[in-house]
């Protein structure tokens, strides 16, 4: 039914208005993996490519794409409202030290949130991400450079496939 004006949720002219803006919540683990949160991680790096295909998909219709990529909030995300396997004991070690970095940490306030996400919609040009706090940027910035340090370092190996 190309051409048909039906959008992504079957409005007729949802495309012809020629704007629009569909926001993602994403996370820092959207970006960098962490231990013991391999499905967690999984999720949203499922989310940041099927977000940066979608974006490149609808700019022709003038709507935009953003993952917003929260930081850490002072929620109960970890907490008892979460489903937690088994314990395996021979984990302990690096659940404590997961533990340790995440308590070091002081989390964000959420209730600045909703104006940012005011803000960025009526943004003319918004970016494909928008983190939200300082955190996430030194960890993202480690994450992205080791990546290029051993790309770039396997590289002759690489090119001779």
């Amino acid at each position: 039914m190309a051409g048909d004006g039906h959008g992504l949720c079957g409005e007729v002219g949802r495309w012809a208005q020629g704007s629009g803006h569909i926001l993602q919540v994403s996370s820092l683990g959207g970006l960098a993996a962490f231990p013991t949160l391999g499905l967690y991680n999984a999720s949203k790096w499922a989310l940041e490519g099927m977000s940066e295909a979608l974006a490149q998909e609808v700019a022709p219709f003038g709507i935009n794409v953003t993952l917003v990529e929260t930081g850490p909030y002072g929620t109960d995300w970890s907490g008892a409202s979460a489903v937690h396997t088994e314990p395996l004991p021979a984990y302990e070690p690096v659940r404590a030290a997961r533990r340790a970095g995440a308590s070091a940490r002081t989390p964000q306030d959420a209730r600045g949130t909703a104006a940012l996400v005011l803000e960025l919609v009526d943004t003319d040009e918004p970016p494909l991400r928008l983190f939200l706090g300082s955190y996430p940027y030194p960890v993202v910035e480690a994450a992205y450079r080791k990546r290029l340090d051993t790309w770039n370092e396997w590289r002759h190996l690489a090119s001779r496939a």
